[in-house]
């Protein structure tokens, strides 16, 4: 399976940005992606996180209400609608997927596979 992550960018406070992750090779019928970011010297974090079959999703409480994750299903790709960007969103976004997962999980040790991240900054 290979993840391929796109989308970022410099937008300055208050703006939109939109991620996506397509994924190819063996996938399942059921599976669960998620995305995860690190910013500079701190630990890598989870974002949000939405199944395959079901169209479940999870949200940090950091990004509830701001960023909104979609997918279609046809074509292994979803993407991560960011609004109101704040500056601490400044981070490397990782999308990563549970090739088993049939729920949206926060738990970084399930994903399998990681894509190569995509650098996301916010001005002030």
């Amino acid at each position: 399976v290979q993840l391929q992550a796109s989308g970022g960018g410099l937008v300055q406070a208050g703006r939109s940005l939109t991620l996506s992750c397509a994924a190819s090779g063996r996938t399942s019928s059921s599976y669960t992606v998620g995305w995860f970011r690190q910013a500079p010297g701190k630990e890598r974090q989870f974002v949000s996180a939405i199944t395959r079959r079901s169209g479940s999703t999870l949200y940090a409480d950091s990004v509830k209400g701001r960023f909104t994750l979609s997918r279609d299903s046809a074509k292994n790709t979803v993407w991560l609608q960011m609004n109101s960007l704040k500056p601490e969103d400044t981070a490397v976004y990782f999308c990563a997927l549970d090739l088993s997962g049939q729920y949206a999980t926060r738990a970084q040790e399930n994903y399998e596979y990681w894509g190569q991240g995509t650098q996301v900054t916010v001005s002030s």
